[in-house]
């Protein structure tokens, strides 16, 4: 089997949408859970320069979530609606509210592929190839890697 460590970023050039590809040494249950449990998603999610607190999180149908990232003093802002959330899949909205008319759709699935490894895919989808584009010079590829890699290390440390 082709086993993706790093994930996979691309953009797809008729539509402005962003999709990422990513395996992981976990069941689809532990990834759900790292991606629904406001403890554990903010031990992982983002670049290792920033800390994350969560200040609302009902991750749940008709829910919707709150959180800051730090980096040296400066707060970065998100907040978005869990439109669908399931085992096997979330949908919800993203924004960041540095730039509050730029909202995301985005859908992430969890799909086992045997052997206790998952595949997460992530599709985007935003209003604007330019904001498209403008996430993917963002340094975005830098937090995804980063924030799964410290994902890895709470699996291999049972922390999910």
């Amino acid at each position: 089997m082709n086993r993706i460590t790093e994930a996979v970023i691309e953009a797809d050039p008729r539509l402005p949408v962003i999709r990422t590809t990513r395996d992981f040494a976990a069941t689809p249950e532990q990834l759900f859970r790292a991606h629904t449990d406001p403890a554990l998603f903010a031990q992982w999610v983002g670049p290792n320069a920033m800390a994350t607190r969560i200040e609302h999180w009902n991750a749940c149908t008709g829910g919707s979530w709150r959180y800051v990232s730090v980096r040296d003093g400066t707060e970065y802002r998100f907040h978005g609606s869990f439109h669908e959330v399931r085992p096997d899949r979330i949908v919800q909205t993203f924004t960041f509210e540095g730039d509050p008319d730029g909202v995301a759709l985005e859908t992430l699935w969890f799909e086992d592929q045997g052997d206790g490894r998952t595949r997460l895919r992530t599709q985007s989808l935003v209003d604007s190839f330019e904001g498209r584009d403008a996430w993917l010079r963002s340094g975005m590829e830098v937090g995804i890697n980063e924030g799964y890699a410290k994902l890895d290390r709470m699996l291999i440390d049972d922390a999910v």
